[in-house]
C-alpha cells in the first residue's frame, strides 16, 4: 500500500499545476507518514486525507524536523486552512 501511495503522490507531483514545488523523497516520506497517521479519522476518505497531507507539507519549513502530525499541533491556523483546501469536513 505505501508502494502505491508513494507512486501516486509522485504522479500527483510531477503532472498537477497546483504543486510547481518538485517534491523530495523526504517531502514523501512526510507526507506518507501523515496519512498514516491520520488514516481512519472521521471524514477522511484516502483522497481528502492525501490532499492535507500534502497542503501541510507545503506550509512547513524545508528545514523542519518535526512531523507533520506534530507541526500541525503547533500551527492550528495552518491545520484549518489545509483541512478547508482538502475539503475534511
Amino acid at each position: 500500500m505505501k508502494k502505491f501511495a508513494c507512486a501516486v503522490l509522485t504522479a500527483l507531483a510531477l503532472t498537477s499545476p497546483a504543486f510547481a514545488q518538485k517534491m523530495t523523497s523526504d517531502d514523501l516520506k512526510w507526507i506518507n507518514q501523515c496519512i498514516s497517521d491520520n488514516k481512519g479519522e472521521e471524514g477522511g476518505t484516502p483522497a481528502i486525507v492525501r490532499a492535507y497531507c500534502i497542503c501541510m507539507n507545503e506550509k512547513m519549513d524545508d528545514n523542519e524536523t518535526r512531523s507533520v502530525t506534530q507541526w500541525e499541533k503547533a500551527n492550528p491556523e495552518a491545520r484549518q486552512d489545509c483541512e478547508k483546501q482538502a475539503g475534511w469536513k
